[in-house]
């Protein structure tokens, strides 16, 4: 979307300049979806605070130095005490809540560390927010696999039952009642405006988790060799990481302007961007050039095989629209991982005007 009725829809969505000078609370800042919010919010003018874990080595956010741009504290979310003393320092204007341990092999072998940091690390930074006077907007990021899947051809909508199958899963369903029950115990009054975003498969550029099919393709394509799949009929709601990351800034900027914005809402592709993580692959390899995969399945626990989300919530009430095709998204994925390290940062932000555009 350039110009014309397009743009002029495209700028409703979500309007950076609100964010600047704004004080913004980030846990989970030294992830993956962390840093690039953080960037995206810093080159805003926002004031960013993080509260995480601290970043592994060949993070992103260890590769562009994001610590030496904003409020960087490195603490567990399973600490509240620490957690409420870096909250009250800062007094934040909008939470947004990223932290989590978000793995599904990792939740299987570690399922209550996964439940731990979850669920009571929700219920920790709403207790923050709760005993805290400064918050007007909270925005808990979930997964689009907090509902019961019954494995079917069908697009599950926010007043579905939540029951995540497995430890991951379950314990953001969990997170989601949580949520829910602090908004209705304690923020009946709208004095701060609460709503969590269940979203699709994130991917993008800088991705280096274990375990995940675009940093696999990545690690392989890198190293020159065969890229191995898992799990290639899966069907999951691929989506670019700035679609999920400028639908969470949206929705934490309107419903600080109206309460009536307030709720559950499904971020994710447009159905014809819904494939299997085989067609995922071809579109990587074709994209990369002169590398290939093999189809490997190694017997793990079990996953989700069909994963859809009816995202016509937060289309109708935002207006809101994916902008990028698997296609496009992926061009910019293989654009990024071919950027030389000390072009890393220039190149995120090249990717963010380009989104705006």
């Amino acid at each position: 979307m350039q110009n014309g009725r397009n743009g002029k829809i495209r700028r409703l969505m979500v309007d950076l300049e609100f964010y600047r000078n704004k004080k913004v609370f980030i846990t989970g800042h030294t992830g993956f979806k962390g840093t690039w919010l953080c960037k995206i919010l810093n080159d805003a003018g926002a004031i960013v605070k993080g509260y995480a874990l601290k970043p592994e080595e060949n993070s992103l956010f260890a590769k562009i130095n994001l610590d030496k741009k904003i409020d960087s504290v490195y603490g567990d979310v399973r600490d509240l005490e620490n957690l409420k003393k870096e909250f009250d320092k800062f007094n934040p204007e909008i939470v947004v809540h990223l932290a989590a341990q978000p793995i599904v092999r990792k939740a299987y072998e570690m399922p209550v560390y996964t439940y731990e940091t979850n669920v009571m690390g929700t219920v920790n930074i709403l207790e923050c927010v709760r005993r805290n006077k400064s918050v007007k907007s909270f925005l808990n990021v979930t997964t689009d696999k907090v509902y019961e899947n019954n494995e079917e051809d069908y697009a599950y909508k926010e007043n579905d039952r939540l029951n995540g199958y497995d430890p991951y899963s379950n314990s953001k369903s969990c997170s989601e009642l949580v949520t829910d029950a602090y908004k209705k115990s304690y923020f009946s009054d709208n004095r701060v405006r609460i709503s969590t975003a269940r979203a699709g498969n994130v991917i993008g550029g800088g991705d280096i988790s274990k375990d995940r099919i675009i940093p696999d393709c990545v690690r392989a394509a890198k190293k020159c060799e065969d890229i191995i799949i898992r799990n290639s009929n899966s069907i999951r709601p691929y989506q670019h990481i700035l679609e999920a990351l400028f639908a969470y800034l949206m929705i934490a900027e309107k419903q600080y302007h109206d309460e009536k914005y307030v709720g559950s809402y499904n971020v994710g592709p447009n159905e014809d961007d819904i494939i299997r993580t085989e067609e995922l692959v071809e579109i990587f390899c074709k994209k990369w050039e002169n590398i290939k995969y093999i189809n490997q399945a190694d017997n793990g626990p079990f996953e989700s095989n069909y994963l859809k989300l009816d995202c016509n919530k937060i289309k109708n009430t935002f207006n809101w629209k994916p902008i990028w095709n698997i296609e496009k998204t992926v061009d910019k994925i293989v654009e990024f991982e071919k950027c030389d390290i000390e072009n890393l940062e220039e190149c995120m932000k090249k990717q963010i005007e380009d989104y705006i555009k």
